[in-house]
């Protein structure tokens, strides 16, 4: 699966409320992992973003989150997802944070299609499909057309 957008945030998390630097990974199923380097193979959390997001408030906006020591107010974005969770994000600047929210909100309302030359048509890609193994039947269903012998 095709990577998105890419980069270091500041993440807080949601226990101690602690903001932790992670690398972040917007695939193009809709999924958004963090990872612990750029190597994206240390994966900590994946939130599913395709349908899921209510809304992701920038900057000013984030009323109730202090960003990490050192770091502008700018660059904050809270993700509020539907089934009520959060998700407290810092990047390094307020153009960074924006471009986030375009991707973050683009593959929250864009379903993606991915042609299948074996079925000559676009078919909807599901969430986590950037580490999914499809194996399809190109020879028809079982048995090919003969029922199997009851006892």
């Amino acid at each position: 699966m095709a990577l998105v957008r890419g980069g270091w945030l500041w993440r807080q998390s949601s226990i101690l409320r602690r903001w932790k630097r992670n690398w972040f990974a917007l695939w193009l199923d809709g999924t958004l992992g963090y990872y612990h380097d750029e190597t994206a193979q240390d994966e900590e959390d994946r939130v599913l973003i395709h349908f899921n997001v209510r809304d992701i408030k920038i900057g000013q906006e984030c009323h109730d989150v202090q960003p990490p020591e050192g770091r502008s107010r700018d660059g904050l974005l809270t993700v509020n997802l539907r089934e009520g969770g959060r998700l407290h994000l810092c990047a390094e600047t307020r153009d960074d944070a924006l471009a986030w929210k375009t991707a973050l909100l683009e593959a929250n309302s864009t379903p993606v299609r991915v042609y299948s030359p074996y079925q000559d048509y676009y078919e909807v890609v599901p969430p986590n499909a950037h580490e999914a193994t499809y194996v399809r039947s190109y020879y028809g269903p079982p048995y090919a057309g003969k029922s199997p012998a009851c006892p």
